[in-house]
């Protein structure tokens, strides 16, 4: 059986997923398999960015052209703006990527600053994770936290009390990229836990249906976190039919597929649970700045199913 067969009918919020690494075959996909709402985190491009205004732009796209490219697939686009932890390392530009963040943190579909916190755990990166979740309070935004590759564990528990700190609660601050080892931690102290579902790494999804086998569904959720690397954009929708198929009930796979997120992001006033309940109109003869998603004469939509492209 199709693993859509096992979710047709459900809704789905990928709260972690950079979109604009990924294609319109990417979004039509995403919009078949049920996801109707998205976040996607400022993160860094590959290579570091040489200026400050290659930021703005980056910034500037994703709540701009990255937004009407989604709605065009029926799927609502929310972002979170922040100096990603890999490029708070080169000081200089850090400083002044602090200084256009509040032109951008308040604009429309801005749900949180982030993602922010450690990559190698270095003085600049919690200097800027300090500034940051300083901002972050002054606007009242959640936090999205992305946790290092190295050491978690250890730089799990550093962001956390950092956040505590700077007197952040935890039901405002989203832990991002647990495991196992961090899981009992990030939920014992009130945070909200993110995973993503990486193909060959980070945390599979049958590890995650033991996972919300183990600890239930309260404040855990799922995402793809699908960039320019080897990774799935249809990772929530594939974890939530496992999870159907392995006995967790259709309650908890909402819970950790679209309701969880939905209230920890709300917080920010830029979408509530009745918003994404409304399907959203498509109409891909719009334009953003005179550019669209169609190519001269296109239809709307294409047949994936077959061989033929006409």
């Amino acid at each position: 059986m199709d693993f859509m067969d096992s979710i047709r009918g459900m809704s789905f919020f990928d709260m972690h997923v950079h979109m604009t690494s990924r294609t319109t075959d990417d979004y039509q996909a995403m919009a078949d398999a049920g996801v109707v709402a998205l976040i996607e985190p400022a993160f860094w491009l590959g290579q570091p960015r040489t200026g400050v205004d290659s930021f703005r732009d980056y910034f500037a796209s994703l709540v701009g052209w990255e937004r009407f490219r989604a709605s065009q697939f029926g799927i609502r686009h929310y972002c979170t703006i922040g100096l990603n932890s890999k490029e708070a390392n080169q000081e200089e530009l850090a400083e002044q990527v602090m200084e256009i963040l509040p032109l951008f943190i308040y604009k429309e579909g801005v749900v949180g600053v982030g993602e922010i916190g450690f990559d190698d755990q270095t003085a600049a990166e919690e200097k800027y994770y300090r500034a940051q979740l300083e901002l972050a309070k002054e606007a009242a935004l959640p936090v999205q936290i992305h946790t290092p590759h190295r050491d978690k564990k250890q730089g799990t528990s550093r962001s956390m009390d950092i956040a505590l700190e700077h007197g952040l609660e935890p039901g405002m601050v989203i832990v991002d990229h647990n495991n196992e080892e961090t899981v009992r931690e990030v939920l014992d102290r009130g945070f909200w836990a993110g995973f993503t579902i990486y193909p060959f790494t980070k945390m599979g999804n049958e590890r995650m249906v033991e996972i919300v086998k183990q600890y239930g569904p309260e404040r855990i959720m799922i995402n793809s976190a699908a960039d320019w690397g080897i990774s799935d954009p249809l990772a929530v929708p594939k974890t939530a039919a496992l999870m159907k198929q392995r006995g967790i009930s259709d309650e908890a796979i909402r819970l950790v597929t679209f309701t969880n997120a939905v209230t920890a992001f709300a917080q920010s006033g830029q979408l509530s649970l009745d918003d994404l309940s409304q399907p959203m109109g498509i109409d891909q003869s719009q334009r953003y700045n005179g550019s669209s998603v169609l190519r001269g004469g296109q239809a709307p939509r294409v047949d994936k199913e077959s061989t033929i492209i006409k």
